[in-house]
């Protein structure tokens, strides 16, 4: 099996992979969750990661009366592992973010396409994106790093990473702690997965449709 159908495979399978790993590691399961969410949210050429699937599933797993996750210690480390990740991803971009073309072998690794998509939801909506943007697939990776780019004023960056941090995590786990077992959602997990990927990326379509129909009328 090749890397990118391996990876597809652990995103509709998650739930699965992720309790293979809490058997394995038992209370190890925590310090691997707070480094893939740290590196989705602080590492640009990381947008891949799994996030809104991951908390989900560690939710519906958690929601197990058997389970050796809690839900209370797995808000806490994985809102601070978003938080954290946004904060690095910010300085990142504070420093090399305006001189990306002279890094070749970092700016070779970052998707433009997928720049361009959150620079523009930046513009769009300022330093709301911040906070909007965490809840958008590959898009949350870019909007921390533009932020730092475009020297966007800390403390309010800080302001809406917090906020935004905690209201994902807390959204996520809950999400699944409460519906993950439900046994039609755990029949169709890969489908509820594809779900929560096509919810989290309207806002993004939204603002893409509008901007459409906007350069029409222009036209």
């Amino acid at each position: 099996m090749n890397s990118i159908a391996w990876f597809i495979d652990v995103f509709l399978h998650i739930d699965q992979f992720l309790t293979q790993i809490v058997n394995q590691y038992g209370a190890w399961t925590y310090f691997i969750l707070f480094v893939v969410i740290f590196i989705e949210t602080g590492l640009v050429i990381c947008p891949f990661l799994p996030g809104d699937s991951l908390l989900f599933a560690a939710g519906a797993i958690a929601a197990h009366s058997a389970s050796e996750l809690n839900i209370a210690l797995l808000i806490v480390l994985i809102a601070i592992a978003a938080i954290l990740g946004d904060t690095v991803n910010y300085w990142i971009g504070r420093e090399i973010g305006q001189s990306l073309e002279k890094h070749h072998r970092f700016h070779r690794l970052i998707n433009k396409e997928k720049m361009a998509k959150a620079e523009q939801f930046f513009n769009k909506y300022g330093g709301f994106a911040v906070f909007l943007g965490r809840f958008a697939p590959f898009i949350r990776t870019f909007i921390p790093f533009i932020a730092g780019a475009s020297r966007m004023h800390y403390p309010i960056f800080l302001f809406y990473n917090i906020i935004g941090g905690a209201v994902w995590t807390l959204a996520g786990l809950m999400a699944g702690f409460f519906f993950g077992q439900i046994p039609f959602i755990k029949d169709h997990f890969s489908v509820i997965m594809l779900l929560i990927v096509f919810v989290s990326i309207l806002p993004m379509l939204y603002v893409l449709v509008k901007n459409m129909f906007q350069g029409k009328k222009l036209d």
